[in-house]
């Protein structure tokens, strides 16, 4: 398989470097997983917010078996392992706290500027927000894989797009990657997230091993270990010699059929789905409070770390980084929502706490 556009585009950066012996993905990935972004993924829901638990799965786990699946999958098809492993590393960096819920909870509060899409929002994470506003400087191919990732749709195969794209003026999920690893890695982050939810819906009660049907555990495994086996190596055999990346036509349709069982045995779950109103309303109130300091205090920095809570001083800090940004919404409400979706979720619990129970008064 060879990707459609040059070696020079895809090494690219914004500001150029000069090259070491790392080679250019491998330097990627060394910024990403030294950056303070990715250190949080250790502290954000995948799917159950059970932070107690140290066997369900968070999204820095995710985006390992991310990396691993996909380095699979280029290893036998003889593809840039280290390429797809930066893209993989770095491609949920733009998601927010408390999974999909704090996702679907940003974008309802930022309609007017387009809503919240975790892919296009890690783009500003790795170029813009990362490093203390300085970013973290990546190859055009990783930033391409990164805006580009979506995992949500279904789709039995895909291939690169031929043509140069303007990164910074993605704001949809309508984008395929500009190279072979970058697809590798949407069809990997489809198959680390549905073995392993189920592994965790087991092991918090929602479902039992009884209740998945039959015959998808004989055709894809009875455990997430073997579902990835199975996946990986059929998505291999399936795309050896090919044009693209797909699945065979009696796994995919499967795979698809393990999605609805998802949908509608996990997801919709009742007692996810009570957990879902709840972090809705505690990130919508910290959404109310600190627009409201950005309507009293504007761009006053001082006013800002003159406050008595740590989360005021600490989206001070942020709007700073933000005020060097010349060609983006500086909006109170974009400004808001991209603080709270670089907040892990303890820190987003610590927040709600600051700004919803009353410091006790101290005597005289």
């Amino acid at each position: 398989m060879q990707n459609p556009l040059s070696d020079r585009l895809y090494h690219s950066r914004v500001k150029p470097r000069k090259p070491d012996i790392r080679g250019d993905y491998f330097r990627d990935q060394t910024a990403i997983i030294h950056s303070t972004p990715f250190r949080r993924l250790k502290h954000k829901t995948q799917v159950f917010f059970l932070p107690q638990n140290d066997h369900i799965c968070t999204r820095i786990e995710h985006v390992l078996h991310v990396s691993t699946i996909a380095t699979t999958i280029c290893k036998g098809l003889d593809l840039d392992v280290e390429l797809a492993q930066a893209i993989a590393l770095g491609h949920d960096l733009g998601h927010a706290p408390f999974g999909h819920i704090g996702e679907k909870t940003l974008s309802r509060l930022s309609k007017s500027t387009g809503g919240f899409i975790h892919e296009v929002h890690g783009l500003a994470v790795v170029d813009r927000i990362a490093n203390n506003g300085r970013g973290l400087n990546l190859t055009y191919a990783v930033r391409d894989g990164i805006v580009s990732h979506c995992g949500e749709a279904f789709t039995k195969s895909i291939q690169p797009e031929r043509k140069p794209k303007n990164l910074e003026a993605i704001s949809g999920r309508q984008s395929a990657p500009l190279t072979y690893e970058g697809c590798v890695v949407r069809v990997a982050d489809k198959i680390a997230y549905l073995g392993r939810d189920i592994e965790d819906a087991i092991t918090v009660g929602l479902i039992t091993p009884r209740d998945i049907p039959r015959d998808l555990k004989r055709s894809l495994g009875r455990t997430n270990g073997q579902i990835i086996d199975t996946l990986v190596m059929d998505v291999i055999r399936a795309s050896f010699g090919k044009d693209r990346i797909l699945f065979s036509d009696g796994r995919f349709d499967m795979l698809c059929r393990l999605k609805d069982f998802n949908y509608e045995r996990i997801y919709k779950h009742p007692r996810l789905l009570e957990s879902d109103r709840i972090i809705h309303r505690l990130l919508t109130e910290i959404h109310g409070h600190l627009t409201a300091c950005m309507e009293r205090l504007g761009q006053d920095e001082k006013a800002y770390a003159a406050s008595k809570l740590r989360l005021v001083r600490h989206f001070g800090q942020f709007l700073s980084i933000r005020r060097g940004w010349k060609d983006t919404v500086h909006c109170t409400e974009r400004c808001v929502v991209d603080f709270i979706a670089g907040m892990t979720d303890s820190y987003a619990l610590e927040a709600a706490r600051e700004i919803l129970f009353p410091n006790p008064i101290e005597l005289v």
